[in-house]
């Protein structure tokens, strides 16, 4: 008898170990449901940070990733009231938040129950933290995944907006400075002029324009980045003239942009494919190295980055360029008083409204915020960004380091599947920019802004390039950051009030502008003024309402 009690008394004491930390605090075991608003790829079912969040949280994942327009997505999502217990709306965040998907996550987070979050929001709360316009409450649905960075701003490369051409182009050309629309697109012809076709003979693109679903924005926001403004969505704002705000695309200094558009397109650099081409599609061909040029945003193309740089062909990876028009060719059509200076950095944005909320349907929103407040500390930080210790990454003198194989292995798309939480992460509340407390101070919270990571582990390639010009980084090709303004993006600010206003705006843009660009030069002129009449009735409304949200907001900012 004493001998079967033992026996059970090992039996309970193994299965104690078995069981996950929540689950012995008195959890059960649970799986949520999540969408991302992007496309993306499962985890490998064996992948290690998830199994580490399974052991300590008791909490598996469910994804579902965008496949379709989003907008139509998440229309069906509201209608059906299908909300997944984790919702990131990608950049129609705004839909789920005026359907009423998500919970306000002031219910949970305070400075009391969740210090991490608390100090995580606090620097930029009069930002985040809206007024419901109906209750007068304080609201907060989703705790921004990225822009809200520890200590000075890093800025060793630029991962927003810009224009961008292959090393290979710059280096053909004697590693010239690159400055205008004009000088850009000069030395993409000459380069193709010279250079048709790459080596295995399929003929190169100049410049490819993405206009799928939201990623509109590859066609419609160079105006604003060639007038010298960081990134304000679809209206162009002048902070020196009390922040009048108006939309730039029917203005006559957005006509010089299409122009030269059409010009390119007839000299054969812009594909007639390229307007029904998707998402994948242009990954694809970004990959396969064939794309000279485009306008985008550094991180909406990482997937072809690593694809190029997996298969060793940095030199058909990409410079981001701060382009900026020629002020003597656009002079007579600026705003009054506008000077044209190049700032296509903001300082430090953080990205308001987009990341993981908690919908109405989940049963455990008390559970999500505790594991995201735990999941603020450093352990589990380095974890999502380093990895394991002595397996994925070492310390050496205060120093967090990789070697050459471990930083290789970060980047190859088919170990992130079995190592690494990107769709769980990238979309939560995060810590960035450098570590500031403890035995790490001083350490970046991401290896790719590490020292010894951006400059020792960088490619032969990339460092005999870079030499070429005299730059140590890659953000020294453009201007450093300015001060973010008051009202942060005005791209952040919602625009749900306007909104059939803003979707005929939309609409006609995408009617017209693939028209412009690829119609006949001589009809060019009477196709611009059909087009700015046509858009003027939404353009003049969604403008007006920007113009006074812009100032609302710098008016609540700045008390």
């Amino acid at each position: 008898m004493r001998k079967l009690l033992s026996v059970l008394l090992m039996l309970c004491l193994l299965g104690s170990l078995l069981v996950p930390f929540a689950v012995a605090e008195g959890e059960e075991p649970i799986t949520l449901t999540v969408f991302r608003g992007d496309p993306g790829d499962q985890p490998a079912d064996d992948n290690k940070i998830y199994k580490k969040i399974e052991e300590e949280f008791g909490i598996k994942f469910e994804f579902e990733f965008l496949a379709g327009d989003l907008d139509e997505t998440l229309g069906l999502k509201i209608q059906g009231q299908d909300f997944p217990d984790l919702f990131d709306g990608g950049n129609s965040a705004d839909l789920i938040i005026s359907g009423g998907a998500l919970i306000n996550l002031l219910d949970y987070v305070n400075p009391t129950d969740t210090p991490n979050l608390w100090a995580h929001i606090e620097p930029q709360k009069a930002r985040i933290i809206e007024k419901d316009e109906e209750t007068g409450e304080d609201v907060m649905y989703i705790i921004p995944n990225y822009g809200l960075a520890e200590g000075d701003q890093i800025v060793n490369a630029v991962n927003g907006p810009a224009f961008f051409i292959q090393k290979q182009v710059l280096a053909w050309g004697g590693y010239p400075q690159i400055k205008t629309l004009d000088e850009y697109f000069d030395l993409i012809e000459k380069f193709i002029e010279a250079n048709p076709t790459n080596a295995d003979g399929t003929p190169y693109i100049g410049f490819d324009i993405l206009t799928e679903d939201w990623r509109r924005f590859c066609l419609i926001n160079p105006v604003q980045h060639l007038m010298g403004r960081p990134n304000d969505g679809e209206v162009l704002v002048d902070i020196n003239n009390d922040y009048h705000t108006e939309t730039f695309i029917n203005q006559p200094y957005a006509k010089r942009y299409y122009q030269k558009l059409n010009e390119e397109f007839h000299k054969g650099l812009i594909s007639q494919d390229t307007f029904p081409m998707t998402y994948d599609q242009y990954i694809a061909q970004l990959s396969s190295g064939i794309v000279l040029g485009m306008f985008d945003q550094t991180w909406d193309f990482g997937n072809a980055t690593t694809a190029l740089q997996d298969a060793g062909m940095y030199e058909n990876t990409y410079v981001a360029l701060g382009l900026i028009y020629d002020e003597s060719e656009v002079a007579d059509v600026l705003p009054e008083g506008w000077k044209i200076e190049e700032h296509y950095v903001n300082g430090g944005v953080p990205n308001i409204r987009r990341g993981f909320g908690i919908s109405v349907n989940c049963e455990c929103p008390e559970r999500i915020v505790k594991m995201w407040e735990r999941m603020l500390d450093e352990d589990w930080q380095l974890l999502f960004n380093w990895g394991v210790e002595g397996e994925d990454y070492s310390i050496e003198n205060g120093r967090l380091v990789m070697t050459e194989e471990q930083y290789a292995n970060t980047l190859d798309t088919e170990w992130q599947k079995h190592n690494k939480a990107r769709a769980f992460f990238e979309s939560s509340p995060k810590r960035q920019g450098y570590i500031m407390e403890g035995e790490l101070a001083g350490n970046c919270w991401e290896p790719g802004n590490q020292p010894e990571i951006l400059f020792g582990m960088m490619n032969d390639y990339d460092k005999e390039f870079l030499a070429a010009y005299g730059y140590k980084k890659f953000g020294d090709f453009v201007n450093p950051p300015i001060e973010l303004a008051p009202y942060g993006e005005a791209w952040q600010i919602d625009y749900t009030p306007v909104d059939q206003d803003h979707t005929d705006f939309i609409n006609i843009q995408m009617e017209y502008l693939p028209k412009l660009i690829m119609c006949d030069p001589a009809e060019f002129d009477a196709l611009w003024d059909e087009f700015v009449t046509t858009i003027n009735p939404s353009a003049t409304a969604f403008g007006e309402y920007m113009d006074e949200a812009v100032k609302a907001e710098v008016a609540k900012v700045l008390g």
